[in-house]
C-alpha cells in the first residue's frame, strides 16, 4: 500500500512538472527566421566571377606535399582580383602562407579575419569539372567554392571596397590565410609565430567553422547564423593485435582480427564516453526553441526537465548534435594479412577521436587505452590535441559578432554553436581569448554534402552578404561598446 502511495506521488509530481513545462512553453512566442538574400544581381555576378577565378587556380594540399609554387600562382590571382589590398596592405608570405596587415587608428583591438587557401583533392564524376569555376544554376561550382575560398574572397573584397571608399579602420586588421589547413599542417602556426614576433595579441579572430545554416536541426526551418565558440580536440590512434600467425586451415582462438572486432564492437555498442550538455549547447537549443515546431519548442524551452531525455536520444536523432555532447570515436582504417588463407601476425585498426571539454584528451585516451588492454591490443597515439577554450557567449566580442550578424542579415537568428571538426583557428588560441568560427555564407544541404565530396558549390546570392558582414565587422570593431 505504501508503495502505491509513493508511485502515485511520483506520477502526480511528474504530471505537475509536465503541465508546468507546457504552460511555460505557451508563453514562448513563436518566431520565424525570415532572412533570405536578395542582392543586386550585377554585384552578385561580379563576386561570382572573382570566386570562379580563385577556384580555377587549383590549390590541392596533402600531407607530405608542399607545392609552394602552386600557391604563389594563386597569390598572383589574388593580386589581380584585389589590387587595392595589395597596394595598401603590408603583405608577408611564409612558404605560401599569407598574412596581410592593415594599419588602423589604434592597436588596442586587433582583428584577424581568417580563411584557408588550400582544398582537398577532387575525385569522382562531377557535374561541372572541379576546377572549372563554372557559374551555372545560380551557383559557383568547384573545389573550394564553399570550403573556403568563398569567405577568403569575401573578406578580401570587403577590404577592397572599404579602401576604395577611403576608409581607415578604427583598429588594426589582419588577413590570415594558411595553405595547410586541410591536413593540419604548420602553415597557420607559422603565421601565429609571426604575430608573436610582432607582439600582436588579437582581440578577435574570425575563422571558418560555423555559417548560415539552412535548417540546422530537422523541424527548425529557415536560415540561422551558427557561430562556433569552441572546437573539440582530436586524436588519431592505431590499435594493433599480434599473434604468431599460421595457416588459416587450423585457426587458433582469439586471433588478431577477432580481438580487434571485439574491441570495436564494445566501443560501438556500449556507452564508452560520458554525455553532458555544455552550456554553449544548452544556449543553442534555447536560442532555437522559439523557431521550432511545437514538440521541439516544448523540449528546447524546458531543458531543466528534458535534458536527461535529450542526452539519451540526441546521438540517435542527429550525429552532429550527438557529437556536441560527448567524445566520439570513429574507426576509419584497418589492415590484416596479405592473403585469405594466412592468419595475420599483426592486424591493425585506426580511429579518429574528438574530445569534448567535460571529458578531454587525457581522460578519453585513458578510457580507450584501458579497453584496448582488456582486448590485448597495443595502442599508439599518432597525433593528439585537446579541445580549445570556449569564447564567452556573454562577452563583448561574441555580442559584437551577434550584432554584426543582425545588422547584415536582417531576420536571421544568431546562435552559439560547437565546432565538431577542426580549423586553423585553434592555433590562434595561444595569443587570443576571443575566437569565433563563422563563415558568413549560406550552407544548405547541397553545400554541406559537397564539402570534401562531389559537386561542391556555393549559391551566388549569398556572396554579397558575406562581403557586407566583413565590412560591418571591421567598421564595428572599435566603436562604442555593444
Amino acid at each position: 500500500m505504501i508503495a502505491l502511495y509513493i508511485l502515485a506521488g511520483i506520477l502526480g509530481l511528474l504530471l505537475v512538472l509536465l503541465a508546468g513545462s507546457l504552460v511555460r512553453t505557451l508563453f514562448v512566442r513563436p518566431k520565424k527566421s525570415a532572412y533570405e538574400p536578395s542582392p543586386d544581381p550585377e554585384r552578385a555576378s561580379e563576386l561570382a566571377r572573382k570566386l570562379s577565378a580563385m577556384i580555377r587556380q587549383e590549390t590541392v594540399s596533402e600531407q607530405g606535399m608542399h607545392p609552394v609554387e602552386k600557391f604563389r600562382a594563386f597569390h598572383r590571382v589574388l593580386e589581380e582580383l584585389f589590387p587595392l589590398v595589395h597596394r595598401n596592405l603590408e603583405k608577408t608570405e611564409i612558404e605560401g602562407n599569407l598574412l596581410y596587415f592593415w594599419k588602423g587608428k589604434s592597436t588596442d583591438r586587433p582583428l584577424v579575419l581568417m580563411s584557408h587557401q588550400d582544398v582537398v583533392p577532387a575525385e569522382g564524376e562531377w557535374i561541372h569539372a572541379p576546377f572549372s569555376g563554372e557559374i551555372a544554376d545560380g551557383k559557383v561550382w568547384g573545389r573550394g567554392a564553399s570550403d573556403t575560398k568563398c569567405s577568403l574572397m569575401a573578406f578580401f573584397q570587403a577590404v577592397e571596397e572599404l579602401l576604395q571608399a577611403g576608409y581607415v579602420p578604427e583598429n588594426d586588421v589582419y588577413l590570415s590565410s594558411s595553405c595547410t589547413e586541410e591536413w593540419s599542417g604548420d602553415g597557420c602556426p607559422r603565421l601565429v609565430e609571426e604575430m608573436k614576433k610582432r607582439g600582436v595579441r588579437p582581440w578577435l579572430v574570425c575563422d571558418e567553422g560555423g555559417g548560415i545554416i539552412r535548417e540546422p536541426i530537422a523541424g527548425i526551418p529557415g536560415n540561422f547564423a551558427m557561430i562556433g565558440v569552441f572546437e573539440k580536440g582530436k586524436a588519431d590512434i592505431r590499435l594493433t593485435a599480434r599473434s604468431e600467425g599460421g595457416h588459416a586451415s587450423a585457426p587458433k582462438p582469439h586471433s588478431p582480427i577477432a580481438r580487434l572486432a571485439a574491441f570495436v564492437h564494445e566501443v560501438e555498442t556500449k556507452p564508452v564516453f560520458r554525455r553532458k550538455m555544455p552550456k554553449e549547447v544548452a544556449a543553442m537549443f534555447e536560442t532555437l526553441a522559439p523557431y521550432a515546431s511545437f514538440p521541439l519548442r516544448w523540449v528546447f524551452s524546458n531543458l531543466w526537465l528534458f535534458r536527461p531525455v535529450l542526452l539519451k536520444v540526441l546521438p540517435a536523432i542527429s550525429a552532429q548534435a550527438g557529437a556536441m555532447i560527448r567524445t566520439t570515436v570513429a574507426f576509419t582504417m584497418q589492415s590484416g594479412a596479405d592473403a585469405c588463407n594466412v592468419m595475420p601476425q599483426e592486424a591493425t585498426v585506426s580511429a579518429n577521436l574528438r574530445f569534448i571539454p567535460h571529458q578531454g584528451m587525457d581522460e578519453s585516451l585513458r578510457i580507450i587505452r584501458s579497453l584496448a588492454e582488456k582486448h590485448q591490443l597495443e595502442m599508439e597515439v599518432l597525433q593528439a590535441s585537446d579541445y580549445t577554450k570556449p569564447t564567452d557567449i556573454h562577452g563583448e566580442a561574441f555580442r559584437l559578432v551577434e550584432k554584426t550578424v543582425a545588422e547584415t542579415f536582417p531576420g536571421c537568428a544568431g546562435s552559439p554553436y560547437v565546432m565538431t571538426g577542426a580549423t586553423d583557428a585553434r592555433f590562434y588560441q595561444e595569443i587570443c581569448e576571443n575566437i569565433v568560427r563563422f563563415a558568413p555564407v549560406i550552407y544548405g544541404p547541397e553545400q554541406m554534402k559537397g564539402m570534401h565530396g562531389l559537386n561542391e558549390n556555393i549559391e551566388i546570392s549569398c556572396l554579397p552578404g558575406a562581403v557586407d558582414f566583413y565590412k560591418n565587422l571591421i567598421r564595428a570593431n572599435g566603436l562604442p561598446s555593444v
